[in-house]
């Protein structure tokens, strides 16, 4: 029988895996952010930004409420079968997105993706929690999202370049196809489950930043521990949705911006592009950071970056495709340094025996900013136009950033 070790030196051949698995996850996400919100309102003609976003947050809110479950779906049923199941309902968004007849059937898609994402990409990060243990929880966050979020970019980057020479569909959405094949496969016949792993560091541990539990608490705790009674996890939720509110508007509102502004398709592709790109490379260099500095710094100053991100986007003191392309830089680079500090410091806070459950829910928050940046988005897009949306973004993030100062502690030091 094979021994249950923890460490990513130990487990690096599994992780090497669940890291392409995760790129895979990544690309069906970038299938989406640079050619959906032009076929709204270019191909179906659809003239509210609210409606163009609709599919923005449908997934969000979808995702959201998938992240929040899959904790327990992987307790009960193994990760590696929430993480096939992921694959199996993300089948057929390609296909839809591919050849909708009518804007409805973007939504399905959007709904599809919203359940797909929240189970595979939960298990790719609560399977790589388990396997590393406590020493290395950000580097293992840090390669994971630098995987998924590097995906994202590259793919929208793809998509920007054969829908300017192809059309917007069908060409740009075949590579999900590829996508939604290699991950299913690499699921099902070379992942192997890691919640042994979990157990093992149960074993192992005595105490975690939130005190040490006897018992497995049920859903309705954690999530009230998670999201309010927990002064440093409240923080670290709220922080996640601001954050994800500033990608859910740039998800939506740049395209259409950037476009309005003159920039082509190709220069619109490069600037959904890099926010990602930046945003996933740099997690390599910020997931080991938040090991050795500590999570608090990175997240306070990572949302600190983005609202400076906002402000260069805001200033039109550049040309628009200068101006997105450092705006964009920016933003990936706040996010970096936020991201996978965030999730070490919900996995510090949350004893073994919850974690995945506690996982679920700061993710469950933290992509209902998907949502909540695209209406936002929408309704300052409608009534003052698509540039509010920005500064109003960065305002939110500001604040954002000043609660995390104010109110969270240091989570990494109380694990050592």
């Amino acid at each position: 029988m094979e021994q249950i070790r923890l460490g990513l030196k130990e487990n690096w051949q599994q992780f090497t895996l669940l890291v392409l698995v995760n790129m895979m996850v990544g690309g069906m996400v970038g299938l989406e952010r640079t050619v959906v919100p032009l076929v709204g309102t270019e191909e179906f003609n659809i003239q509210s930004d609210v409606v163009v976003f609709s599919f923005i947050i449908a997934f969000g809110v979808v995702k959201a409420f998938t992240n929040l479950i899959s904790g327990v779906l992987a307790d009960r049923y193994t990760r590696k079968k929430v993480l096939i199941l992921g694959w199996l309902v993300g089948l057929p968004v390609p296909f839809l997105l591919a050849f909708a007849p009518s804007w409805n059937w973007i939504l399905f898609a959007n709904v599809l993706l919203g359940v797909s994402q929240g189970l595979a990409w939960s298990m790719t990060v609560n399977m790589k929690i388990d396997l590393v243990g406590r020493k290395s929880r950000g580097l293992a966050m840090g390669l994971n999202e630098a995987a998924g979020y590097g995906a994202v970019g590259l793919t929208a980057l793809l998509t920007g370049y054969l829908a300017s020479h192809y059309g917007l569909r069908p060409q740009p959405f075949y590579i999900g196809i590829v996508y939604t094949i290699i991950g299913l496969l690499l699921s099902i016949f070379v992942i192997k489950d890691t919640r042994k792993h979990a157990e093992l560091e149960v074993q192992q541990i005595q105490a975690t930043a939130s005190g040490e539990y006897t018992h497995k608490p049920n859903l309705w705790w954690v999530f009230k521990e998670t999201s309010f009674k927990n002064r440093n996890l409240f923080s670290i939720s709220q922080a996640g949705l601001i954050n994800n509110l500033n990608d859910g508007m740039s998800w939506g509102v740049f395209p259409l911006l950037f476009m309005s502004m003159g920039v082509g398709l190709e220069g619109v592709g490069w600037i959904k592009a890099i926010y990602p790109v930046v945003w996933g490379i740099g997690q390599i260099f910020t997931g080991p950071l938040a090991d050795k500095l500590g999570r608090k710094p990175l997240i306070v100053w990572g949302m600190f970056v983005q609202v400076l991100g906002h402000i260069v986007i805001s200033l039109e003191i550049y040309n628009p495709l200068t101006a997105g392309l450092f705006g964009s830089v920016l933003l990936g680079l706040g996010t970096a340094m936020v991201y996978p500090a965030l999730l070490a410091a919900v996995s510090d806070a949350a004893h073994p025996s919850w974690r995945a459950s506690s996982l679920g829910v700061y993710r469950f928050w933290r992509d209902m900013g998907y949502a909540i940046g695209a209406l936002m988005a929408g309704i300052s897009g409608n009534f003052f136009g698509l540039m509010y949306a920005v500064h109003i973004a960065g305002i939110i993030t500001l604040l954002s950033g000043i609660v995390v100062w104010i109110r969270m502690k240091e989570t990494k030091q109380e694990t050592n």
